[in-house]
């Protein structure tokens, strides 16, 4: 329900202005998912996301990783940097890093909010990222491989 909701929310401030988290809320029931505006509040705070001045002069919701592309590239930087090889089983990824790079890899991991991640847990050279589903984990390897180029 939950990532359903998340990718839902993506995609609404990707298409429409979106301004206040009424609005988001009254767009998301419009989309027949039922939230309160405590659950809103809460989602955008799990999105990172952020208020940007729109191309009309009026602030909107915007996911943050869009806005400031130059961490962005620093994040693709770092990651394809320190990774070394991928592997996975069923929904989870392992990602081998240089020594003392995986804490930033999965850090920039971390910052893409994908909604197909769960989550991730780094060692010193190890990264384990857990996918929501089995069925998610090429993409996910793929779009990895696309930072690394």
């Amino acid at each position: 329900m939950k990532y359903s909701r998340h990718a839902m929310i993506l995609k609404l401030i990707e298409e429409k202005d979106i301004v206040t988290q009424e609005e988001l809320a009254a767009e998301l029931r419009g989309k027949g998912i039922d939230v309160t505006q405590a659950t809103v509040s809460r989602d955008i705070k799990e999105l990172r996301l952020v208020k940007v001045m729109g191309k009309n002069g009026v602030y909107k919701y915007a996911a943050m990783e869009k806005q400031d592309s130059d961490m962005t590239d620093r994040l693709f930087r770092v990651f394809s940097e320190s990774v070394i090889s991928m592997d996975h089983a069923n929904n989870l990824i392992v990602i081998r890093t240089i020594v003392a790079g995986a804490q930033a890899a999965a850090s920039a991991i971390d910052s893409m909010s994908w909604p197909e991640i769960i989550g991730c847990v780094a060692g010193d050279d190890t990264i384990l990222v857990i996918v929501r589903e089995n069925s998610m984990v090429n993409d996910v390897l793929n779009r990895f491989s696309n930072m690394m180029r």
